[in-house]
């Protein structure tokens, strides 16, 4: 590893170890609010363990068009973390005989890796039930290499999941920089117009939806009929489902809401909306996340908090499904944002 990226990657470790630190000292080390482990340890579901593997989540780098204040992978144009194309192939194997039935591509921008497409069209071969990419819609726009994605997209039949903030143009500016509204609309246009999140289509496109401040997602269902309304009405936009996802306090998101001073307030909304329901299903219990360097996590917030599955197995080039389906689950106390309220997962709400 070249001495600038071991530089960096020293730095990212360093600070997710001062993340950790922030959320295990304070209010929770001091019990003025108690560890998530001790919260599921009252409805004894500590230790949380996996059920039957459903969903790869794999990460193809972080490299991404934009700069997002939210974004829990510090995503953006100068991240070089890329997954090589070795990696990729050792994913594809995993994917030709796991046993789970959604595979989910995530970033940063994965279609700015320089081997996506090659590794979609690889993949799609697979026979995978659900074929997810996650698309932040203005690389559709960015430049003409992009422009064709939506045909791509569909005739490998992927399943476009895309964050959208808010059906306004000042919401959306503000949370993912000006001109995003806009290039977001004309991507949703331009995927409609293949036949993507029309009423009777197969082609799925769906929304994603992430509260612009310290505070937790409104109804999922009553969002979906704002987003669908305002969006057709607007702008003759349609798409199948909306998915309202919790921030997490951790990366970008955990230093807002310090700087903000915002912290323990959020803390204390997550661990009084706390749901002994959504624990059952919280997505670390189904999903295996692959980092970009294909090491293994029970989801990808524990990713930016390089904490790895507790197993024998940690990377992908050793991929054993029976061995990580017996490791129990690592928590910490950001856990709480998946179990708040309805609950939270990339495929939105929970229970």
């Amino acid at each position: 590893m070249a001495t600038k990226s071991l530089h960096k990657r020293n730095d990212e470790l360093a600070n997710a170890s001062r993340q950790l630190e922030i959320l295990s000292n304070g209010i929770f080390a001091d019990g003025e609010l108690p560890t998530f482990a001790n919260k599921i340890r009252e409805t004894d579901q500590f230790p949380l363990r996996p059920k039957k593997l459903e969903i790869l989540q794999i990460n193809v780098g972080y490299m991404c068009n934009q700069v997002c204040e939210h974004c829990h992978v510090d995503a953006g144009p100068d991240r070089k973390e890329i997954m090589t194309r070795e990696t990729m192939e050792q994913c594809l194997d995993v994917i030709k005989n796991t046993g789970a039935h959604t595979l989910d591509l995530t970033g940063g921008a994965p279609e700015m890796n320089p081997n996506f497409r090659w590794f979609v069209e690889e993949a799609s071969k697979a026979g995978i039930k659900d074929f997810i990419v996650r698309s932040n819609l203005t690389i559709i726009r960015a430049n003409k290499k992009y422009h064709d994605l939506p045909e791509f997209f569909k005739k490998h039949n992927v399943h476009v999941v895309s964050s959208m903030p808010h059906w306004t143009r000042g919401k959306t500016d503000k949370q993912r920089g000006d001109g995003v509204f806009d290039k977001s609309i004309q991507a949703l246009k331009d995927l409609n117009a293949v036949g993507y999140g029309m009423p009777d289509s197969e082609l799925r496109l769906d929304l994603v939806y992430n509260p612009s401040g310290a505070f937790l997602p409104g109804d999922q269902a009553a969002l979906e009929n704002d987003f669908k309304k305002a969006l057709l009405e607007d702008f003759g936009i349609q798409f199948h489902h909306l998915f309202a996802i919790t921030n997490l306090p951790i990366s970008r998101f955990l230093d807002y809401l310090i700087a903000s001073e915002n912290y323990e307030d959020y803390m204390y909304a997550l661990v009084e909306a706390y749901n002994p329901t959504a624990v059952q299903n919280v997505m670390c219990t189904n999903t295996i996340s692959v980092s970009w360097d294909g090491w293994l996590y029970d989801c990808d917030f524990n990713q930016m908090l390089d904490l790895k599955v507790a197993s024998k197995v940690k990377h992908i080039s050793e991929y054993n499904e029976d061995l990580l389906n017996d490791r129990k689950i690592i928590i910490s106390q950001h856990c709480y944002g998946c179990t708040a309220g309805a609950g939270s997962s990339c495929q939105g709400t929970v229970t």
